[in-house]
């Protein structure tokens, strides 16, 4: 994984590229489930950018309190519009199609199955994340780990006041963990908070390897 340029003029960034408990006995302990594998990372914290170039193949995870700033954030800045994916957008493509009953559960298993594949193929994924709690980010970065493929986040901010009020304690720890470069635990290797000006001065998303130097 490179690291982080900032040349004169408009700014750039280029990104590149088991655990066990307390238990003391030997013996396997019975009936219980296999630990999850340990997938923490070292993560940096990257600074806004008019430009954020990725590693082809990189799982890159956008986190919003609103959906819709979500979507209409990814649907400007991320150049690979076929890189994109979200439970909202398989809901609407099922709606109609199975029973209403059935839609949530049958959502995620496509959602599930469609990003695994591209991971496994070494193609970029743009995770619109359900939600700001960890469990909506987890399956796919574990997805992701499991296929050596880079992990990066993405907080895209919105104006305290409009954070729903069942939110604000998930998105006041996910923003300090962020700039405590805790995120590595999740399994994210950079991560990115953007918010207020720095959020329409972001024009590109790319995955793209960084141009050959001649």
């Amino acid at each position: 994984m490179g690291g982080m340029t900032t040349p004169p003029g408009p700014r750039s960034v280029k990104i590149s590229d088991d655990e066990r408990g307390a238990w003391t006995s030997d013996r396997p302990r019975a009936n219980r489930p296999p630990r999850p594998r340990d997938i923490s990372v070292r993560s940096r914290i990257l600074r806004p950018a008019d430009r954020l170039r990725y590693s082809p193949g990189s799982l890159l995870v956008i986190v919003s309190a609103s959906a819709a700033e979500r979507d209409r954030f990814a649907k400007r800045v991320i150049e690979d519009k076929g890189a994109i994916f979200s439970l909202d957008k398989v809901r609407a493509l099922l709606a109609g199609r199975v029973p209403e009953a059935d839609v949530e559960d049958r959502a995620r298993q496509l959602l599930d199955a469609a990003v695994a594949k591209r991971l496994e193929a070494g193609e970029s994924v743009v995770l619109l994340a359900e939600g700001v709690h960890p469990e909506a980010r987890e399956v796919m970065v574990r997805m992701a780990a499991a296929a050596e493929r880079p992990r990066h986040l993405i907080l895209l901010e919105i104006p305290r006041d409009q954070v729903p009020e069942e939110d604000r304690a998930t998105i006041n720890e996910l923003r300090r963990a962020l700039d405590a470069g805790e995120l590595g635990q999740e399994g994210f290797q950079t991560v990115l908070r953007l918010g207020g000006a720095a959020v329409s001065e972001l024009k590109r998303i790319v995955f793209r390897p960084p141009p050959r130097e001649d």
